[in-house]
């Protein structure tokens, strides 16, 4: 039997694929983007006759796809929350407890490592931008090894919730973020190599493509 995301017999839990569909189809959108941008500027050269110097390209699409990814991307998470609002309630409870506890072992932490009331020139993290700071360096560690070892990232999330400090899902949601910011930096640059290059500025947004996909890869994983 179907549901509706907002019915009351839809799954609290969904799996991330579906969870995060709307996410993962604006990438898939994007990917496409991208390489018919590049497209633009290759094509033309391609089809140019062998003794033809110089060829007029097109280097708008790069320049648009550019300036206009984040939008449809942060639209998409929006959508995607507001199809499973039983999930984000629970995704939410689960990440202020494990945020509590990355808080309170923070705090331990420092206590017992305190030097004293002179603690150095350098203003020291809080606990609380520690603990957010410990979300991002998990989030970072595993999308870097996703690319090349995913069994090996994926027990490596596991490990890293296991204390509970962190969950499954939000250092995978973390995971995402650092590949989506990888793709938008990449494309971040191609406005000013349109202007002198614009090989550079289809390569620029062809090196974006594996992030973004990446991504796609880290928003569907389930890990149980």
């Amino acid at each position: 039997m179907t549901t509706t995301p907002d019915s009351p017999t839809a799954p609290v839990r969904p799996a991330r694929r579906r969870r995060h569909a709307r996410l993962i189809a604006a990438l898939t959108t994007l990917i496409g983007a991208c390489a018919e941008a590049a497209g633009e500027v290759y094509g033309p050269i391609a089809a140019a006759p062998p003794d033809q110097e110089t060829v007029a390209v097109e280097t708008l699409a790069c320049v648009r796809v550019a300036m206009s990814a984040p939008l449809p991307l942060d639209r998409a998470r929006s959508e995607d929350a507001a199809r499973w609002p039983q999930a984000v309630v629970r995704e939410d409870a689960a990440a202020r407890r494990a945020y509590a506890a990355r808080c309170a072992l923070a705090d331990a932490q420092d206590a017992v490592h305190r030097p004293g009331p002179a603690r150095g020139p350098v203003r020291l993290p809080t606990v609380e931008q520690g603990a957010a700071m410990e979300l991002v360096s998990a989030g970072d560690e595993v999308a870097a090894r996703w690319r090349d070892d995913p069994q090996g990232a994926a027990a490596l999330v596991l490990e890293l919730a296991a204390g509970g400090e962190l969950t499954v899902d939000e250092v995978l949601d973390a995971a995402v973020d650092a590949a989506v910011v990888s793709g938008l930096l990449a494309l971040g640059q191609v406005r000013t190599a349109a202007m002198s290059d614009p090989s550079t500025a289809a390569e620029l947004c062809l090196a974006a493509v594996p992030y973004f996909a990446h991504a796609v890869a880290l928003a569907g994983a389930d890990l149980g």
